[in-house]
Parts: C-alpha cells; sequence; structure tokens
C-alpha cells in the first residue's frame, strides 16, 4: 500500500478505536477538534493518573531506558529506539516502531533471552478482554521490524493491594495466547482502517459496538435522542435496545401491549402513552418510614488510581465531603463539611458526621450510595465502628419509594436524582451551579486535597465554594422531593 500522509497514519490507541468503530476512527483523526473529543476534567484526571501509573511501573525495571520525547516526532523516536536496543538496557520505556503506516511506542519492552517481553502498562485494576486489540498491533508491528516477542503481559492495578503497602500496587497477566489467537486479524484491519481514513466517512450502522468496549463520543450523533426511543426504556441497556430493534421495535409506543416489562417499565409505558405523571396508591404506605426526625445526607468521594490513605485500594472511594438537611420546627438546619489538607479525611469527617446527625431518628438517603460510605467509614475509622453502625441503622432510602410508584414521562427512564428532580419539583435544577457532576466534584476535591499547592489561593476558595454549593444542592434536593411525594400521596 502506498504511502499516506502521516496524518493518517495509525496509532495503537487509533487502531483500537478502529476496531471499535471505523466510524469513530475516521472522526477522531480526521476532525480532532470536534467538541466531543476536547477532554472534560474527569478525562483529563484519567489521561493524568494513567501518566502517573505508567511512570510508578517503570520503576520496576531499574536502568530501563526512557525513549522521550513527542510522539509526532516519531523519526527520532525510532532512531533512539534502535540506539537503546543495541545497548544492554534491560528494559526501554516508549521503544518505538513503525509498520504497515502503524505506529506504535510500547509502555515496557522487557529484554528476555534473545527476545523480548511486550508489557502493556493500564491504570485499571484488571485484565480486560479490550486489552487484546491494543497488545496485538504492537505485537504485530514489532515482528515486522524484526524483533522477538517471548511474551505478551498486561500490567495493571493490583486490586488486592491496600495502600501503604506498595510491593504488590501491579500484577502482571500473561495474554500471549489471547494476543496470538487474534494478531492475525491485524494486517487486514490495519488495511480496512487506512482504506477508511482515505475515503469519505464510513458508513457504519449502530449496534452495541457503539457502548463496547467504551461508549463512543460521538453517540449523538448516531443514536436517536428522542425520549421515545427504546433505548430509554426502564433498565435496558445497549444489549436489550439492540435486541428489540432487531425484533423491528425501535420507539417505547411500538411495544406490544403483552411485553414483559418490569412494574417500572410498565409504568412508564403507561405514563408516556397517556403523557401524564403516574402515581401508584401504594405511595402513602411506603412513605411511612419518613415520618420521624429527618436527616437528609449526601456523601461526595475521591478516587485515586494509585492509593494514598490508609487500607484503600486502586480506584476506591473514600468519602471526603458530606451534606447533612435536617427537619425541624422551624424549617430545615444545613451543614456542609468538606476536608482539606492531603491527609487521611476519613476520622475528623466521621466524628464530624456522627456530631451533626445525632438529633435525627431517621436519615434519607437515595440509592444505597450512602450506606456502602458509612460501611466503608467503618472499616476506616475502628473506633467509632459502633456508633457508626448506629448511622447506618437510621438510613432510609427515597429512590425505591420513587422507582416503586411514581413515573414522569421526562423520567427518560433513569430514577437518578437529576432526571427526577426537575420533573417533579419545576423550578429546582443544578443548571446555577459551576459543579453539577458528581464525578467532576470528585476530580475536583482530589485537585483541593492533593495539590492545593499548585492552585491559587482565589481558585481554591472558589472551588470549595462550587463542591460545597453542589453537595448542598443535593440534600435539597431530597428534602424537595420527599415533601412533593407527601403532597402527592396525600391527593
Amino acid at each position: 500500500m502506498p504511502e499516506i500522509p502521516s496524518r493518517q497514519r495509525l496509532s495503537k490507541s487509533r487502531f483500537v478505536a478502529g476496531v471499535q468503530c471505523h466510524r469513530l476512527l475516521w472522526w477522531k483523526v480526521h476532525t480532532p477538534d470536534a467538541e466531543e473529543l476536547q477532554p472534560d476534567k474527569v478525562l483529563q484526571d484519567l489521561f493524568s493518573q494513567g501518566q502517573h501509573v505508567g511512570e510508578v511501573a517503570r520503576e520496576g525495571f531499574p536502568r530501563g531506558v526512557l525513549i522521550d520525547g513527542d510522539y509526532r516526532d516519531y523519526e527520532n523516536k525510532l532512531a533512539e529506539t534502535q540506539k537503546a536496543l543495541a545497548s544492554d538496557a534491560p528494559a526501554i520505556f516508549e521503544a518505538s516502531f513503525v509498520a504497515h503506516n502503524t505506529f506504535v511506542a510500547v509502555d515496557i519492552l522487557e529484554r528476555a533471552g534473545d527476545g523480548f517481553n511486550l508489557i502493556e502498562v493500564k491504570s485499571s485494576s484488571s485484565q480486560k478482554d479490550e486489552h487484546i486489540p491494543d497488545a496485538a498491533v504492537q505485537k504485530y508491528v514489532l515482528e515486522q521490524n524484526g524483533i522477538r516477542v517471548e511474551r505478551v503481559e498486561i500490567m495493571h492495578l493490583n486490586r488486592e493491594h491496600l495502600f501503604p503497602d506498595t510491593n504488590d500496587l501491579f500484577a502482571r497477566t500473561d495474554v500471549t495466547t489471547a494476543v496470538d489467537e487474534f494478531i492475525g486479524n491485524v494486517p487486514g484491519e490495519i488495511d480496512r482502517q487506512l482504506e477508511a481514513l482515505n475515503g469519505m466517512l464510513p458508513d457504519v450502522g449502530i449496534g452495541t459496538h457503539c457502548f463496547e468496549p467504551r461508549e463512543c463520543p460521538f453517540l449523538n450523533r448516531c443514536w436517536p435522542q428522542s425520549r421515545d426511543h427504546i433505548i430509554k426504556l426502564y433498565n435496558v441497556g445497549p444489549k436489550k435496545a439492540w435486541d428489540y430493534m432487531r425484533r423491528g421495535i425501535h420507539w417505547i409506543p411500538d411495544l406490544p401491549e403483552k411485553e414483559k416489562l418490569p412494574a417500572a417499565g410498565k409504568r412508564q409505558v403507561e405514563a408516556m402513552r397517556e403523557n401524564r405523571l403516574i402515581v401508584e396508591p401504594s405511595l402513602g404506605k411506603a412513605l411511612e418510614d419518613f415520618n420521624e426526625t429527618l436527616g437528609f445526607l449526601d456523601f461526595e468521594t475521591v478516587s485515586r488510581a494509585i492509593p494514598v490513605w490508609p487500607k484503600t485500594g486502586p480506584w476506591k472511594m473514600s468519602t471526603a465531603q458530606f451534606s447533612y438537611h435536617e427537619e425541624g420546627s422551624g424549617g430545615y438546619t444545613h451543614v456542609g463539611y468538606l476536608a482539606e489538607g492531603p491527609h487521611d479525611a476519613r476520622p475528623a469527617l466521621a466524628e464530624r458526621l456522627l456530631d451533626v446527625t445525632k438529633g435525627a431518628s431517621k436519615i434519607v438517603m437515595y440509592s444505597s450510595f450512602e450506606r456502602r460510605m458509612i460501611r466503608d467509614l467503618q472499616a476506616a475509622v475502628p473506633d467509632l465502628e459502633r456508633e457508626l453502625k448506629e448511622l447506618e441503622d437510621k438510613l432510609v432510602d427515597l429512590l425505591p419509594v420513587i422507582r416503586n410508584n411514581v413515573y414522569h414521562p421526562r423520567f427518560e427512564g433513569s430514577f437518578s436524582l437529576k432526571y427526577v428532580l426537575s420533573p417533579m419539583v419545576p423550578g429546582l435544577t443544578y443548571n446555577d451551579l459551576v459543579i453539577v457532576d458528581g464525578m467532576v466534584a470528585s476530580v475536583e476535591i482530589a485537585r483541593l486535597l492533593f495539590v492545593a499547592h499548585k492552585i491559587p489561593e482565589h481558585e481554591r476558595d472558589r472551588t470549595r465554594k462550587d463542591l460545597l454549593d453542589y453537595c448542598e444542592r443535593d440534600t435539597w434536593a431530597l428534602v424537595r422531593l420527599l415533601a412533593r411525594m407527601r403532597e402527592l400521596a396525600a391527593t
């Protein structure tokens, strides 16, 4: 195949995208400035943590040589790689090769006798099927360059690791057999991808590949966004939605009358067909646990690939913030708490949490998340285990009350707080807030805790306020939702 412009040359990340969908690959290469491809704070944080994981992984290979430099200067990287190969370096980091118009930089190339072990480093806590095409295209390119690959491994974070014992931070999974089974597909797939890049936008139909191995950033360009589409049906993920579509059912109103659906799904269909709010007579009974002195609780967490607090593992969520509203004779009181500094925030947070919640008979949460976080606090702060168990016993969950008794057509098949709130409490939204998403909140909390010294003071203060406002809105949303449920039950 004749040489094509470097802009259309493949890399291992482009190859993996192309394996998922040629349309996705084409957009990534030809429209790199597309809005969908601009990394938000969450994605930027993932990139940063992935880079950190890679750097720490290299520490396990003393005397390894790093092929440094910008990936766009690949000619220099190729030349430096050849110098490293000719040396006695036991490992080469970012060893770079090109073949078949495909450039790869191997995370770790470890000498093994007369050959090498190819090690792909991942920040996930397990080896996944999606890692195989990534490793296979690298092995193919290396072999085209005359490199003998003895073994292929995925080096990933060890989910059994608990800080501060760093000896088992990584696990290495041998995927040589799986890679060898896949590698026969690589040259043909490279040809197809290069051909796709050299033409107009490929015509690829929608399907489960739009979500696997990860959700395509261009999903909204291909899938209908109407709330009537079958993928908006309650408890229907991509696979079930695709099964419906293959049966010729693309829209919720087209569902057969006798279609087997969970109760919430049936309620959704009825609400959409009649375009009205559905309220079951059982709502009043479901609210019986919500008639004492009530508190309303929401947690925000921090999660790091490489853990930094005692007894935490890779990507483990740890509570670092809470908001608490309490119902009283004079209205509602509020307490917001946000940790400061890089030290373990959980002991002080647990003490404050127990203090502010001691007057409530029941504490309202939304989903089982708060219960899980309180159980984690019991393990993290064993001195307060008994008191935290008593707090756990106070929890009552508003989510199943709504899911089992109420449906509004604007829920769009979801019972998450943000989907439920506005339809049920008109005028109360998150639109006036700077932070409107829990994942963004987690990233911002991590910035404040661990790299505060790199953030100007005025920005730190503003971010703290934004985080406190966001968490407070979550508990105020619970207050207003419960009030609305009581109104509906009384009518």
